[in-house]
């Protein structure tokens, strides 16, 4: 199995890495690990990632098993014919024959109609369309930085270490825009920019969590009452970069806790 790491956030306290594993150009699965630096978390993810896919192994293996032994099984030897006993004057029909119902069929025969199956529609992401306008964002921004202190040049450090790049303007999504605001406005006066926290790839978390939903084959309402009831939130959208973050861990412990063991 090969793997792909991304580092999804780094700061001095902490670390949250991803995995995800593939079988040639199809993806297994990815799993999340956090600790105090990248190798720590690496390892967690891999080891998160592994036991997924090793229930998975064991869950399907059963089913092989049995189609391999019914396969195996010999033909029952066919019964030699008993001979025919012979009737003699002695022999007497008392009864009329009986009238044959015709068999019926072993399977139901399916009634065919115009109708198309239904299929339950998956979790559909909860991403907000992006506004033509990010003007208030980028002005609300400004404001925060020269609240904290920093001038262009902290920024563009900050940026690099965050975003890999040192501009808010090569920053196509609107979510890490929004993620970039929310960070800013928790920093002191003062923060160091090349030691400050960086915000979660918040597109990418939910990202995840649509997949991990799929693969629960949770429905809408389902997702919800689950967000509802860890987190006391009905949206994705409500929650924090570092509650959507815990949000997909509870995710991928249901997902190995619903795997038969």
């Amino acid at each position: 199995m090969k793997t792909k790491v991304e580092i999804c956030h780094i700061d001095s306290n902490r670390c949250v890495v991803r995995v995800s594993g593939f079988d040639g150009e199809r993806c297994l699965g990815s799993s999340l690990g956090e600790a105090a630096d990248a190798e720590e978390a690496e390892d967690r993810a891999r080891e998160r990632l592994e036991e997924r896919l090793l229930k998975q192994k064991q869950s399907t293996e059963p089913k092989q098993h049995l189609q391999t032994t019914n396969e195996k099984q010999p033909e029952p030897e066919a019964q030699q014919p008993k001979p025919a006993r012979r009737f003699d004057s002695k022999d007497v029909v008392e009864s009329e024959p009986k009238t044959m119902k015709p068999a019926k069929p072993a399977f139901p025969i399916p009634i065919q109609t115009n109708e198309q199956p239904t299929v339950s529609n998956p979790e559909p992401s909860e991403a907000p369309t992006d506004p033509e306008d990010w003007s208030e964002e980028l002005t609300a921004i400004d404001l925060q930085l020269k609240r904290i202190g920093w001038t262009r040049e902290h920024e563009s450090r900050y940026l690099d270490r965050a975003y890999g790049h040192g501009s808010r303007h090569k920053l196509t999504r609107y979510s890490d825009l929004v993620s970039y605001l929310n960070k800013l406005k928790s920093f002191d006066e003062g923060a160091e920019a090349g030691s400050a926290q960086t915000p979660l790839r918040r597109s990418d978390l939910i990202t995840q969590g649509d997949e991990m939903l799929t693969t629960l084959q949770w429905d809408q309402e389902t997702a919800k009452h689950f967000l509802q009831q860890k987190l006391g939130a009905t949206s994705r959208q409500q929650l924090s970069d570092e509650q959507l973050f815990e949000f997909n861990m509870l995710l991928e412990e249901q997902l190995i806790g619903d795997m038969p063991k």
